[in-house]
């Protein structure tokens, strides 16, 4: 990947400790790279939801809930989401478990800048290919409608809609399950992690956006069956 490509990528760091934050996203925005440097797991996963994340730094030390914990929430959003683990600690296991969570990379403190953006560009690098060489099999037609998951994007003739993490996963599922009911309860889990109410509601906002995207082709509907789940239907 090339400095050209860096204008579209964008990279989501996760660090609390002030001074290294800004050094690294200083130093990152200087390869044209878009960042977006949070302090804890909380903020992390509010921009997982809203906004489409290329790669994510996560320091391993965070306050509360910790970067392999906080790994583990955004895999739920994002099922291949890319992410280099950052830590002060250089313990073996902890190289291990990163590993084991689906890491891409391991970076032990004191940071090496040009190493640093060498890993970030080899995982982007490696990222991209694996999107290329499924992309020809992952874009679906969805009555009028082109749903590009590799990609995040929900198209119609000459507009996009650009989709959340949440949102490109839950209509893969719908997808997925055409004419037949998906699970509510079994989505909650995969994809928020839990069912109880309040994630309830939010699958609910949820659907209730993609019944919007969708809405311009009236061959297209998101069936609510009560106490059940939800089926995706063309006419």
């Amino acid at each position: 990947m090339n400095d050209m490509d860096a204008n579209d990528i964008v990279i989501l760091l996760v660090e609390d400790d002030q001074n290294l934050g800004y050094l690294l996203q200083k130093y990152i925005e200087l390869h044209d790279f878009k960042v977006h440097w949070v302090k804890n797991a909380e903020q992390a996963l509010k921009i997982m939801e809203n906004q489409t994340i290329d790669l994510c730094i996560l320091d391993v030390n965070l306050p509360g809930l910790d970067g392999f914990n906080l790994a583990i929430k955004i895999r739920q959003l994002q099922a291949d989401q890319p992410f280099i683990f950052l830590t002060a600690r250089n313990l073996k296991t902890d190289k291990l478990y990163g590993f084991k969570l689906g890491s891409d990379d391991y970076m032990t403190k004191p940071i090496d800048e040009e190493e640093m953006m060498a890993r970030i560009r080899a995982v982007l690098n490696r990222t991209q290919k694996r999107q290329n060489s499924t992309t020809l099999n992952t874009i679906y037609q969805i009555g009028k409608y082109q749903f590009d998951y590799p990609n995040r994007k929900l198209n119609f003739q000459d507009s996009t809609q650009h989709l959340t993490s949440r949102e490109n996963e839950l209509l893969k599922l719908l997808y997925d399950h055409k004419n037949n009911i998906l699970d509510r309860k079994t989505t909650l889990k995969q994809l928020w992690g839990e069912a109880d109410y309040f994630k309830r509601k939010s699958m609910d906002v949820y659907i209730s956006r993609l019944r919007k995207y969708l809405n311009k082709d009236p061959e297209i509907n998101i069936h609510n069956v009560h106490g059940k789940g939800f089926i995706l239907s063309e006419k």
